[in-house]
């Protein structure tokens, strides 16, 4: 039986490209290159929204809570060995006026929703490994609905750690291999997609092995 993996995220995971606002190839998406790297005997499944949040309903957009989402999802998929959680960039949104602490109690609420499932193997819960997403950058021009985005998105790793220490879960710091793209300053360029895949994969082997 393979070992199922389900990458539940937002446009990094889905794939947005911020040079051509599309969505980048198959090949350049991490979720990809993680497939690849893991090898045979591990099935990948990219869930990537853009605009996704933790648990909030964007007012503009609409139809972006990652709670509202998730369950169903979480069934649809079953039986998962592992989900991977990388959301938060969208709560850093102006309109949202959350605080870091707001947004890792979001992401906090969505390990307990993972964890009170019976959505892994025989019918427990999935592992869960928690990533945190890495800082914004904010410079002149950069988007409006970011704006205060950079201070809270700093913050974020260190709290992520401790939702992971605090919910047995696994946790990655996504800041170790990928830098905000310089084009808008919180997607990701082609190379940190690739880099971050490749990186998730030694971990994942460990916590499935």
């Amino acid at each position: 039986m393979n070992k199922t993996i389900l990458c539940f995220g937002d446009s990094n995971t889905w794939g947005y490209d911020p040079l051509t606002r599309q969505r980048y190839p198959r090949p350049l998406r991490w979720t990809t290159t993680l497939a690849e790297s893991l090898g045979a005997g591990y099935e990948v499944i990219p869930e990537g929204q853009p605009g996704r949040t933790t648990v909030w309903q964007d007012p503009i957009e609409g139809n972006k809570s990652g709670k509202e989402y998730l369950p169903p999802c979480l069934e649809s998929h079953a039986p998962l060995h592992l989900v991977i959680l990388l959301l938060g960039t969208n709560d850093l949104k102006q309109r949202f006026s959350l605080t870091a602490t707001d947004i890792a109690l979001g992401i906090q609420a969505l390990t307990l929703l993972i964890k009170a499932s019976r959505a892994g193997i025989g019918g427990a819960a999935p592992q869960i490994l928690l990533v945190a997403p890495p800082r914004v950058k904010e410079f002149p021009g950069s988007w409006e609905s970011m704006r205060g985005a950079q201070e809270k998105s700093e913050r974020l790793p260190e709290l992520y750690r401790q939702v992971a220490q605090n919910n047995a879960c696994h946790f990655f710091d996504s800041n170790d291999v990928v830098v905000s793209c310089p084009q808008d300053g919180f997607h990701w360029t082609a190379e940190s997609q690739v880099a971050f895949g490749k990186a998730l994969a030694q971990p994942v082997k460990i916590i499935l092995e």
